[in-house]
């Protein structure tokens, strides 16, 4: 067995430095992400020729739980929620295969793509690309060509996205009186260009051996080839394209910003592969850039702006130092109790086995190092010292019996007496986490890892405490010479407590503390605040905005400067990033949105909630135009894999949209009255104006033209037609047709256009066509085939659970919804209202389970009965540590709740056990006494010890201690009420079920 435990160590030291590490467990969400982009089709057509056919072949897909939609000016947004149980890669699979049996019927045009949505779709690090010297062509050439190819060779890499930057066109900037004067018309250039600038094969050529492919290479290789290309040639004249136009090199329009510190630049954003070690492909990425920063031009800086990994190590590491600290200090409570060297060494020595056991098996079960299953093992330090204290502290209590015994003796009676006592309080235990299986949704995904994790770290500490332990302590022990009896300790047996005889005769004030405590958790529990999932203080900031409908680039970034003066004032922040009609996620973006991603210093003073309420007031005083959203990256990463980013979504579900719109406003009204709630918006999206241009048939034919052909020339004056590529440096750069002075045209000028006519000519495009400005459209928002409007909001300083309340009650009272028309509550609260459900079912469950091991252990329906109304009550204390910490009842500290049950379980079978056994010799009252005697140093260690353990966790040391401070207060609350219900009420209980006439009670 020493060779085994030495084999263990050495094993778990092996894995420890070996299993990747991570924030969260690799869980792929059951979200599947369809986008379709048609162009500017108008909404309503979008969605009856688009939206609606794609819903409804999404429908057909098995495993669907529902389908979720946004439809605005020319694309579509559909999200659909698959069951948690299916397999995501067949499901998109099928998802693309529906679309493609209708690519037919949907609009030519429609560019659909399709997205699982997993955390690997949002990057990891980010850097910013700077220069004084370069221009945005050469900084992005040098990103995509230099940089991105060298990052890109660091193992686990996915992918390098390069944002920002302007990309090199060669613009013909034609001369449309020339072009009349020649009777070129864009039509004849275009087809002339596409006529040159290709490379074809002609076919194979054998000759003497030797097979040849022959090649037609009509390319252009530089801008003097482009001017040279041959427009016509009528035997009277050869017009070149220089004759026609202005060759010149440009920078493409785009209607993008990328904005870094203050300044413009480029963001190099590295996403990671599935399943890849985000700590091993952080320090990879940081090493290729200490070498790359060498192959830099001078004036070229590369600075991180966000790095995930830095704030995993710092939660990781917080949970180590966490279970460390824990760990030593319940080895502290085991010297201070049993001044006992070999047994404190003992236990010390038990730990580190049970713990490399344990990472063996979570190694060999594919786990990873992470936040969940790191906490779960801190969590369960608690219980893996209870096994320890409890073996080791019959061993010591039977050499204090009987001393002169031998060692080996000593173990075999000790170990003999507790196993069955042993065995059933383990199952006991392992059994209150089992029903964890029937949790679903993201809380499911992550806490069944957590819950698992328990599970194997108390099988392993249960076969380490039976077969390892004994082995450890016999090791410790010296070899006693054969004379050395008579200077051995005097034997010396377990002191009654007096006080235990005073409470078992007055049974009624253990009634009076049970009906004390059952009336403290229906008094408590309506006060408590609420919450979903635990949060995290992640020390970086979200922060998504929007600008009126239709406002320009121009008009948008100049909003955004004003607002990076009041980013740039705060203290507290080291590093931003924005972005301007693009954003970090996967979604359909206008010119006017984008987000800001804010990396606020380690060492600060202030919150990452207080650094953000400050942003947001001063933000809403001076830029009250514009509409903004914060939250955290990681959280605001789990609510895009899931229903909704922000925690409270209130959907209005009707059939009129004009009438959805109205009452989305006036709940937006009655929720921004509410203290408590922040970032209020009620979901109504406008498009910014657009100008239609409707061609008259008629004067299109008389003329000669064609609706293509009018749209082409409109085109080439706008935004220009790319009519070719340059190919140089392994890049393509696009050829483009434009008119001087596309870039600033005004809507009035539209009407000015110039349109050609066949035979060169000029017409005014009023004499062709009609042209109208229409105002925004709202974006459709649907829900399984029903429109609906969604208000949303996140909290401020408030609990969920409170604020919910108090907006149910004003919408009753202040929103009077029409027939047909009906409200429901999603983002956080849904997965609340689910989640507390499925652990209240949980907990019923793992009640059962309990009582079922300690029916069968002792067959007496009775004590399993009292045992586990007891165990039951001891969550009265852990809902009064919440209400006295102010911490909200959420998934974690629910599940704290159900540990209670199983611990409390687990003492009460060892005090039943040795009642048990006296009850053999002694009357009902003695051995009530001897038994809680017996099991008060073990009772008062194993709790001071899983307290004093928990204690890091529950006063949130480190980064990472925050996700699972709930569930160690609630533990904590647990234990010292258990104290009570196990020293006084369970043998005063005892007492009343067993009672019989005493002839004496042990005062001794």
């Amino acid at each position: 067995m020493t060779v085994t435990g030495l084999l263990i160590i050495m094993g778990g030291v092996f894995v420890y430095n070996r299993m990747q590490t991570s924030l969260f467990p690799e869980i792929t969400f059951p979200k599947i992400k369809i986008i379709a982009d048609a162009g500017l089709q108008p909404v309503n057509k979008m969605m009856v020729t688009v939206t609606k056919p794609l819903e409804n072949v999404i429908k057909q897909v098995p495993d669907l739980k529902y389908v979720r939609s946004s439809t605005s000016r020319g694309s579509c947004e559909i999200s659909a929620f698959m069951d948690w149980k299916a397999n995501i890669d067949l499901s998109q699979q099928r998802i693309e295969s529906k679309i493609n049996q209708i690519k037919t019927e949907l609009p030519p045009d429609v560019q659909i793509t399709v997205e699982k949505m997993n955390p690997s779709i949002l990057p990891v690090i980010g850097y910013t690309l700077e220069s004084h010297n370069l221009t945005p062509i050469e900084l992005k050439l040098l990103a995509n060509y230099v940089i991105k190819p060298y990052l890109s060779q660091v193992e686990g890499v996915s992918e390098i996205r390069v944002i920002g930057g302007k990309t090199k066109e060669y613009w013909l900037t034609l001369d449309s009186r020339k072009m009349s004067q020649l009777a070129i018309t864009p039509d004849i250039l275009s087809n002339a260009l596409a006529q040159t600038n290709f490379i074809k094969s002609n076919g194979y050529l054998a000759d003497y051996r030797f097979l040849y492919l022959t090649v037609t290479d009509a390319t252009v290789h530089s801008i003097d080839d482009i001017r040279h290309i041959v427009i016509s040639n009528n035997g009277k004249r050869i017009i070149l394209l220089q004759d026609l136009a202005m060759v010149t090199v440009e920078e493409a329009v785009e209607f993008t910003r990328i904005n870094a510190n203050g300044r413009e630049g480029i963001l190099i954003a590295v996403i990671k592969q599935p399943n890849a070690n985000l700590v091993d492909l952080s320090a990879g990425v940081l090493k290729k850039i200490d070498g790359l920063q060498h192959l830099l031009p001078k004036g070229v800086t590369l600075q991180p702006y966000y790095v995930q990994a830095d704030f995993v190590n710092d939660s990781i590491k917080g949970v180590r130092e966490s279970l460390w600290i824990g760990v030593l200090l319940a080895i502290f409570v085991a010297v201070l109790f049993l001044r006992s060297w070999k047994a404190s060494t003992t236990i010390l020595i038990t730990l580190p086995v049970t713990l490399s056991l344990t990472l063996l098996v979570l190694y060999a079960s594919g786990y990873t190092f992470n936040i969940m299953t790191l906490g779960a093992i801190a969590a369960a330090i608690g219980l893996i010292i209870d096994d320890a204290i409890v073996v080791v502290e019959q061993i010591h209590r039977t050499h204090e019996e009987f001393p002169e015994e031998p060692t080996r003796t000593l173990l075999q009676k000790a170990i003999s007496y507790l196993f069955p006592a042993m065995l059933g309080s383990s199952i006991s235990t392992i059994v209150i986490f089992i029903p964890f299986e029937l949790m679903s949704g993201v809380a499911g995904a992550y806490f069944k890892v957590m819950t698992n994790t328990m599970i194997i770290t108390l099988l392993c500490s249960f076969l380490v405490t039976w077969i390892i332990l004994p082995v450890i302590y016999l090791l410790l022990t010296r070899k006693t010479r054969p004379n050395s009896k008579k200077h051995g300790m005097p034997p010396h047996g377990v002191k009654n407590q007096r006080w235990v005889a005073f409470f078992i005769r007055r049974s009624y004030l253990s009634i009076l503390i049970m009906v004390i405590l059952a009336g403290s958790i229906a008094f408590i529990l309506p006060k408590l605040e609420t919450g979903f999932l635990p949060e995290m203080d992640e020390g970086s900031i979200v922060f998504d905005y929007k600008s009126p409908p239709g406002t320009s680039l121009d008009e948008t970034d100049r909003i955004l400067r004003e607002v990076e003066k009041i980013i740039a004032k705060v203290p507290e922040v080291e590093a931003y990033s924005r972005r301007t009609g693009t954003e970090m996620g996967f979604f359909i973006t206008e010119p006017n949105k984008g987000d800001y991603l804010i990396q606020l210093k380690k060492s600060r003073t202030r919150t990452t909630e207080e650094v953000i309420s400050d942003i947001r007031q001063q933000v809403e005083s001076t830029q009250p135009a514009l509409q903004i959203d914060f939250g955290q990256v990681i959280g605001d990463m789990l609510g895009d894999l899931m229903t909704s980013v922000q925690p409270i979504e209130i959907k209005v579900f009707g059939d009129n949209r004009e009438k959805l719109q109205d009452l989305s406003r006036q709940v937006a009204k009655s929720v921004s009255d509410i203290k408590g709630t922040a970032d209020v918006f009620d979901g109504i999206v406008i498009a910014g104006p657009s100008v239609d241009i409707e061609p008259d048939y008629s004067s299109l034919a008389q003329f000669g033209l064609t609706p293509a052909n009018l749209q082409f020339q409109l085109q080439t004056f706008l935004e220009g037609n790319v009519v070719g590529n340059l190919l140089e440096k392994e890049q393509l750069s696009s050829i483009r047709l434009v008119y001087p002075g596309s870039r600033r045209l005004s809507v009035s000028d539209i009407a000015k256009i110039q349109i050609f006519l066949p035979d060169g000519k000029l017409k005014p495009i009023t004499q062709l066509a009609s042209v109208k400005i229409n105002p925004g459209e709202a974006e459709i928002q649907r829900e399984n085939g029903q429109s609906m409007g969604v208000v949303s909001c996140r909290l401020e300083n408030r609990d969920l659970g409170t604020v919910i309340r108090e907006i149910q009650d004003h919408l009753k009272k202040e929103v009077v919804l029409p027939q047909g028309y009906h409200i429901e509550y999603g983002g956080a609260f849904a997965g609340q209202q689910q989640s507390f459900s499925e652990l209240l079912i949980i907990l019923i469950l793992s009640s059962l389970l309990v009582f079922g091991v300690i029916l069968f252990l002792f067959n007496d329906f009775r004590v399993a009965f009292l045992i586990i109304v007891i165990a039951v009550l001891g969550i009265s204390g852990s809902y009064l540590a919440l209400y006295l910490t102010q911490t909200p009842l959420n998934v974690g500290s629910y599940t704290g709740l159900i540990m209670i049950v199983g611990i409390i379980g687990e003492n009460a079978i060892f005090t039943f056990l040795q009642f048990k056994e006296s009850l053999r010799a002694k009357s009902v009252d003695d051995s009530i006494v001897y038994a809680i005697s017996t099991r008060l140093r073990p009772k008062l260690m194993t709790a001071f010890g899983a307290i004093i353990a928990l204690l890091p966790l529950a006063l949130g040391i480190g980064a990472g201690a925050h996700l699972h401070q709930p569930l160690a207060i609630a533990v904590i609350g647990g234990l010292v009420i258990a104290l009570p219900l196990l020293l006084i009420v369970l043998p005063s209980m005892l007492r009343l079920l067993y009672h019989q006439p005493e002839k004496t009670i042990l005062t001794s």
